[in-house]
């Protein structure tokens, strides 16, 4: 029982409680259509005789022989356990099933006999007389082991008794299958969880490394500014420590984040770096995983920048309705590509950053990189 769900044995029961209840609303029906037959408990005991050899087989099979093939996957022994009882059915039945008589026969054994005379006699060509009852009570007439119609019987419950055995081994694999899919998507849920905060882990580490780095560049070049730096870097930090470990954060606080990221960077490099910032002014109350987009910024300062030459910097995020009430985040980001990168140790590159796509919108997403001569270009959709 414990292996077994609620709801598979639910379905037993009721399956069972109809069974049990056809031969009294069967008898019911009869006896309203019918002025001259009457409600009889003992036919209804006698059917449900048959069933009780049935129910027993079934709850052997269901709780004995079906987990030696479900569970233990024992087949040899469970196909020798099965031929067995069905061999053992089939010789009860040849030896002790009774065939079937004429409904009159049966309805006069369980009306009772009908007394027309005194001396209990009944005319020989239209009625007859029920058997008389002596020391103890013998077959009904219609349960004579004699006759041609007993092999068929035995067919047919034999085939009813494989059937059974087959539906509840068919229900059980359903169940087992089902819950087996249950437990591996908790796995894969779980895996899922492990990986993405594999990935921030990697993620949080490396952005931390390249403000400090702006940081020191500034302390060099404007004291004052290096200040006003760390105040802005404490904002940042506090983001990325209390709202990257979460699934998702609101919008406006990741693009808050991605503001105050650039404005640091455009303190570090001179005017000959172009750096352009588009961010819609209204955000609506819709969330984003965190630190996601700025993978993709530190990407283009990384490969983008040159101290040398003139470069520039394009970031725009606007918001989309492909669908009424539905929105999508637009992201572009294209940047020109220095002859010499300026090549920092520590990124995690875009890889992970696929990988973390994939892991969170599977395809419900859109990702298209663009490698030019002179530009890279980056065009991420993802629904909100």
């Amino acid at each position: 029982m414990k292996n077994q769900s609620r709801q598979e044995n639910l379905i037993y029961l009721v399956v069972w409680s109809l069974l049990f209840a056809t031969p009294l609303l069967s008898l019911y029906l009869r006896t309203m259509s019918d002025d001259n037959l009457s409600f009889q408990w003992g036919e209804v005991f006698f059917i449900w005789g048959k069933f009780i050899i049935f129910l027993l087989l079934f709850l052997f099979h269901n709780f004995l022989l079906a987990p030696l093939l479900i569970q233990r996957h024992k087949r040899t022994l469970y196909l020798s356990a099965i031929t067995i009882v069905i061999t053992g059915f089939v010789f009860v039945q040849m030896n002790t099933h009774p065939r079937p008589f004429p409904e009159r026969e049966k309805r006069e054994f369980f009306n009772g006999p009908r007394q027309e005379r005194d001396d209990r006699r009944m005319d020989r060509d239209d009625r007859r007389m029920p058997p008389e009852f002596h020391d103890r009570k013998p077959h009904p007439p219609f349960m004579r082991k004699e006759g041609p119609g007993r092999g068929l019987h035995d067919i047919i419950a034999t085939v009813i008794l494989v059937l059974m055995f087959g539906a509840n081994l068919g229900s059980k694999l359903y169940f087992r299958t089902r819950s087996d899919q249950r437990k591996l998507h908790e796995l894969e849920k779980q895996n899922l969880e492990q990986q993405l905060e594999y990935l921030k882990y990697q993620i949080n580490p490396h952005f931390f490394m390249n403000t400090l780095n702006n940081i020191h560049a500034l302390v060099d070049i404007d004291p004052a500014k290096a200040q006003d730096t760390i105040l802005e870097l404490s904002k940042m930090m506090r983001f990325v420590l209390y709202e990257g470990d979460k699934s998702g954060v609101p919008l406006n606080r990741e693009l808050e984040f991605i503001r105050t990221y650039i404005t640091l960077m455009k303190l570090r490099y001179t005017d000959k770096v172009k750096i352009n910032l588009d961010l819609p002014t209204q955000v609506p109350d819709k969330t984003v995983p965190p630190l996601m987009l700025i993978s993709f910024i530190e990407n283009a300062f990384k490969h983008g920048v040159s101290y040398q030459h003139e470069s520039f910097i394009d970031i725009k995020v606007e918001l989309i309705e492909p669908l009424p009430q539905v929105t999508h985040l637009h992201f572009t980001c294209k940047n020109s590509k220095a002859e010499r990168p300026n090549e920092m140790k520590g990124g995690v590159g875009l890889v992970n950053v696929k990988k973390r796509l994939d892991l969170l919108y599977d395809k419900n997403y859109t990702l298209s990189i663009k490698d030019d001569t002179d530009t890279y270009f980056v065009e991420l959709i993802l629904p909100l």
